[in-house]
């Protein structure tokens, strides 16, 4: 896989001034090799695919069995989050779901780069086999009603290394961002 894998895109598609936009480019260095996939996959390929409301290319993204995605509702209290998706089927769907909003929605500027420049993901924990991803989501998306969209909200996603390659394997997602305070 490329550095900039878009649909198809090479680096050289980009204009000269989307190439100094630090949200574009992978903030780990291709030498830290598993972090470096994890963002590619979870940042450049899950942006690149809800544009383009295409599953397929994320679906070799996830581990079908044993999936499930937990919705936080945007609320700090845990008792108030529930198994929405208990199967990778019915995230796929609610995923289709959004992405087709999006694309059915008229923005006043280019979602792609909204979208790159609200989503963080630097915190990377890697235990072995496992890992645990701190994706966040910081940003206003202008829409040509004049109105804006607030994306802030933020996800722990959990992956495992199979057959080669890093791959989601549930989540814990619409967190509000910030969380909240800790105690003393």
């Amino acid at each position: 896989m490329s550095d900039l894998e878009m649909s198809g895109r090479e680096m050289s598609d980009l204009e000269p001034s989307d190439l100094k936009k630090s949200y574009l480019k992978n903030p780990f260095p291709k030498a830290d090799a598993d972090r470096h996939a994890l963002w590619d996959m979870l940042v450049r390929r899950d942006i690149e695919a809800f544009l383009a409301c295409d599953w397929s290319l994320i679906a070799e993204d996830f581990i079908a069995e044993p999936f499930h995605g937990i919705h936080g509702h945007f609320l700090a209290n845990p008792d108030s989050w529930r198994l929405c998706f208990p199967d990778l089927e019915s995230y796929r769907q609610e995923w289709l779901k959004q992405a087709q909003t999006a694309a059915e929605t008229a923005y006043a500027e280019d979602l792609r780069t909204a979208l790159f420049r609200a989503t963080v993901l630097r915190d990377i924990e890697i235990s072995g086999s496992r890992a645990l991803l701190h994706k966040k989501f910081d940003g206003v998306v202008a829409r040509s009603d004049g109105g804006r969209e607030r994306l802030q909200w933020q996800t722990l996603y959990f992956c495992a290394y199979r057959e080669e390659r890093w791959k989601i394997s549930g989540f814990i997602g619409y967190l509000p961002h910030p969380m909240g305070q800790a105690l003393p």
